[in-house]
């Protein structure tokens, strides 16, 4: 894996004021990354997938429903 110098840098930053290695520092910032940026990406695909598959609802159907409900709760 080739990492840019000045991200390197902030890893040597960190790793030196934690008293950690570079590596732990490196897995921390994976970790993190996976857990927010890749849990969307991995629910995103989720989703389309589903969509495929034909469980998802045409969204003009779902507004045409939305508004009769309110236009009959007006009444």
């Amino acid at each position: 894996m080739r990492i840019p110098r000045d991200i390197l840098a902030e890893i040597e930053e960190i790793a030196s004021l934690t008293e950690r290695s570079r590596s732990w520092v490196i897995v921390r910032a994976m970790k993190a990354y996976l857990a927010a940026e890749g849990r969307e990406i991995r629910d995103i695909a989720k989703a389309r997938c589903a969509i495929e598959n034909g469980e998802g609802f045409d969204l003009d159907t779902v507004i045409e429903e939305a508004e009769a409900i309110i236009k009959g709760a007006a009444a």
